[in-house]
């Protein structure tokens, strides 16, 4: 990876096209299940690479790279979500109650989750997007969104704390 890097920075095209083939998938999934929205997700994914393409000098290495792409991706999502008021409102009634338990694979359940996870504001959206998508530790994260790990902590207890509510009242207690 590290020659494909060197040689994209000096202008090879293949190069550069092989960098976009390796992480494409990273950047678009984390756009996709922030902003729950396919075309809009392929979009901002061409733009974080058109940025990558005219700021690749500043790469420093195949680590550097991975970490600038998920924080321009992050920066991005929050500032689209931001523009184009991307959080959907969620009533109750809207919510179907599901039909298989919990424990077995739910779609219903998987859906009312992603909508719940929606609803939540921008910054802790993407902190759990980072957490629960990408895997990320609240140090990467907060790294990536530029915040204090307090403050990912803070996000994340919140976060949870809200789903937890928001799912308690859509489908009572849940032995999670």
């Amino acid at each position: 990876m590290e020659e494909i890097l060197a040689r994209s920075i000096k202008g090879d095209q293949s190069a550069f096209a092989e960098i976009v083939r390796q992480h494409q998938a990273m950047v678009f999934s984390l756009a996709y299940h922030f902003l729950h929205d396919r075309s809009l997700a392929e979009e901002l994914a061409q733009e974080v690479f058109l940025h990558l393409y005219r700021n690749l000098s500043a790469i420093e290495s195949p680590a550097h790279l991975k970490f600038w792409l998920r924080k321009v991706t992050s920066h991005r999502c929050i500032d689209e979500a931001r523009r184009k008021s991307v959080r959907p409102q969620l009533s109750l009634d809207e919510v179907s109650e599901p039909i298989a338990s919990a424990q077995e694979s739910d779609p219903v359940l998987a859906q009312t989750l992603r909508k719940f996870v929606a609803s939540l504001p921008e910054k802790m959206r993407m902190v759990v997007t980072l957490r629960y998508q990408e895997d990320l530790e609240p140090a990467e994260i907060a790294e990536i969104l530029d915040l204090p790990v307090n403050t990912v902590k803070s996000h994340l207890r919140r976060a949870l704390a809200i789903l937890r509510e928001k799912i308690t009242r859509c489908f009572g207690e849940v032995n999670v």
